[in-house]
């Protein structure tokens, strides 16, 4: 279910309704309940007396919120990844970026969505900091939700790739400075991405 909500397969102000759940993976209403009530906990869905658990809208408070706290998280593991992983960093993130670069000139932004999310997967990863790879994977699959409605069109997918070909350059260098510069730069392009594409349909 947390993975049918972050991709968009199950929208918002759906209904989650626990027996037909139970009867479509073939399990007791027990530990449906109990998945229902993690999403909850998670913020993906709510529960509204007399109606049930519904999956939360989109709201572009809390996307602004997400990149807010993204920069300051994935900043931190930039830097931290360039202190104990240098030299594999920089080949990971250069054979990520070639690869992206590869699917948008086939038209298979699809896989370049997947590739987007690998490319911060491999910053936080290498950081070294078991809390601060969980956080930042939380804090993706939540802004997922809003990204995936975005990051398929060709020019964000171009303008994605050319922050992360910036954030590699600053990972080369090696400066603390310029690489939190250049992580909160591509996350700031993100988000007016995300604003603009996620909740066009809402503004017509």
């Amino acid at each position: 279910m947390r993975e049918q909500i972050l991709s968009g397969e199950v929208g918002p102000n759906e209904r989650l309704i626990e027996n037909k759940i139970a009867k479509e993976i073939g399990t007791s209403r027990t530990p449906v309940r109990e998945a229902l009530h993690s999403l909850e906990m998670e913020g993906l869905i709510e529960s509204i007396p007399r109606v049930g658990y519904m999956v939360k809208t989109l709201s572009d408070q809390e996307a602004v919120e997400l990149w807010e706290i993204r920069c300051l998280i994935e900043g931190l593991a930039a830097r931290w990844a360039v202190e104990k992983s240098h030299d594999k960093l920089v080949r990971e993130l250069r054979k990520n970026i070639a690869l992206a670069e590869e699917r948008v000139s086939q038209g298979d932004v699809a896989a370049f969505v997947e590739l987007d999310g690998q490319f911060h997967e491999i910053i936080a990863r290498l950081s070294g900091g078991t809390r601060l790879l969980e956080l930042s994977q939380m804090l993706r699959r939540h802004a997922l939700r809003y990204r995936i409605r975005s990051i398929n069109t060709p020019d964000t997918a171009l303008r994605a790739i050319e922050g992360h070909k910036a954030i590699l350059m600053a990972v080369e260098e090696g400066d603390p400075d310029r690489i939190s510069l250049a992580v909160k730069s591509h996350l700031d392009q993100s988000k007016e991405d995300t604003l603009r594409y996620a909740f066009k349909e809402e503004k017509r």
